[in-house]
């Protein structure tokens, strides 16, 4: 576009300036005075178009240069590329931001409440049939000084029974500039394992959460207290590990220390204390970024968990997971439309159920997948599809948290704009706990962002 505007612009001054060296004598008549009078005003004119033109063009240039950097910041976060740290503020705490995110869903179900609740195990799942107030989220982030960053999240909820819940999902800082590509993250935020876990409900692609997190992770996602480094490696491609540490202990940690008097596997868990550092829970992830094409870009990720559990005093778990990441985008886009994803996720966890010595111990095998694709076919509508999985070992049909599950989700995405969004979704699940071994559900989910909250990708 700006070629062939450059291109015209220049054939303009061209033609001003074989306009203005014109010999004159053509126009010598007894009324040279008021012809040269009438050329001067044209010239100023053609001038006045000239500079005109001029800035018009010098204006499309600045637009341009401005949304390159956009896509190309906009591409860089999307496959995982670190960004520059902001620039240094003028005075400690300054630049504070304030958002709110509000999620609210209204849907039906096959099954009661009761039933629904069991499928729908993420506590920000719309899990009963009416109207759910899925998340309102407060964040408040920033730059501290000129070494750490901070940001604390606030949620609220209505439950089943009207009460409001108030919780204080993540509260960290990060580090700003470490040398050799390190950073430290300290406090209470959502452990890295996989992509989908350390996301807020606001950015999900789906009104809820896959199976196989919610049946490892609990409700709320996997996240706790704790300090962990990442780096990046010295490679061609972005690479990043991440090594952390955190308590093991309460119901955001479910398959570690969860609360006393769950169940697990058939094993009543009981009140253990972490009694040193090896009590602690482990964290490790190893993320890989590449651009497949100028079209296509590739995240691919491992990560590993390994902590004690509560169904007995030494007993342990592991948790081991995959995740691959893909998207297409042509080179030329009008707002990040359109463009194809897809994202898949496996899961395996190990969970050693009882003391030795104790005969009914065992170890518990339990592994899931989601799989979803999203199709951008127009500005603002996004198509999505997700199929899971979720299994475990023994004969485990009348534990909604280990029987055999299945689920497909088609939904329908529109944003109004980066700040909104209408999304509805169809599930068809497949279990084996309830006695009905089918069940259908139909949710209409609405969005909102205030203030300085992240606007949706595009």
């Amino acid at each position: 576009m700006l070629d062939h505007s450059s291109l015209c612009m220049k054939r303009a001054s061209a033609a001003i300036a074989a306009f203005m060296l014109y010999p004159l004598s053509t126009f010598a008549d007894p009324q040279a005075g008021a012809v040269r009078e009438q050329i001067d005003a044209i010239r100023q004119q053609m001038q006045q178009m000239q500079k005109t033109y001029e800035q018009q063009i010098n204006a499309l240039e600045q637009r341009l240069q401005v949304m390159e950097a956009e896509a190309q910041k906009s591409t860089d976060t999307d496959i995982g590329v670190p960004q520059p740290a902001p620039e240094t503020p003028t005075a400690a705490g300054s630049g504070l931001q304030i958002g709110v995110s509000g999620l609210f869903a209204a849907g039906g179900s096959s099954v009661g409440n009761d039933e629904l609740e069991s499928l729908q195990a993420g506590a920000h799942d719309p899990n009963q049939n009416g109207f759910t107030v899925q998340n309102l989220e407060l964040t408040l982030s920033g730059t501290v000084d000129p070494y750490i960053d901070a940001q604390a999240n606030v949620i609220l909820q209505i439950d089943a029974e009207g009460e409001t819940v108030v919780e204080l999902e993540e509260a960290f800082f990060t580090t700003r500039g470490l040398p050799s590509g390190l950073q430290v993250k300290g406090g209470q935020y959502f452990t890295e394992f996989g992509r989908q876990n350390p996301q807020h409900p606001h950015v999900w692609s789906f009104v809820d959460q896959p199976v196989v997190l919610s049946r490892f992770f609990g409700g709320d996602g996997l996240r706790s207290q704790g300090v962990r480094v990442s780096k990046l490696l010295p490679t061609d491609w972005y690479s990043e590990l991440y090594v952390g540490m955190q308590n093991p202990k309460g119901e955001t940690v479910s398959s570690f220390l969860n609360a006393a008097g769950e169940d697990i596997g058939g094993f009543t868990l009981i009140d253990r204390d972490p009694r040193n550092f090896s009590d602690l829970l482990y964290s490790a992830r190893w993320l890989n970024g590449f651009d497949v094409s100028d079209k296509v870009s590739m995240n691919v990720g491992v990560s590993g968990l390994w902590g004690p559990n509560a169904s007995g005093n030494n007993t342990d778990t592991s948790i081991y997971g995959a995740d691959l990441y893909l998207k297409w985008q042509p080179v030329y886009s009008q707002r990040g439309f359109p463009f194809v994803s897809w994202h898949s996720e496996v899961l395996q966890r190990r969970y050693e159920a009882g003391d030795p010595g104790d005969p009914n111990r065992q170890t518990l095998k339990d592994w899931g997948l989601f799989t979803q694709a999203l199709w951008g076919f127009k500005p603002g509508w996004v198509a999505g599809l997700r199929a899971e999985y979720a299994s475990a070992d023994g004969d485990d049909g009348t534990d909604p948290l280990r029987d055999t599950r299945k689920r497909l989700s088609p939904n329908l995405t529109w944003y109004p704009s980066e700040y909104s969004r209408v999304r509805l979704q169809y599930n068809r699940d497949w279990t084996e706990h309830l006695s009905d071994k089918t069940v259908d559900s139909v949710f209409l989910q609405m969005e909102f962002n205030l203030g300085s909250h992240a606007a949706h990708k595009f």
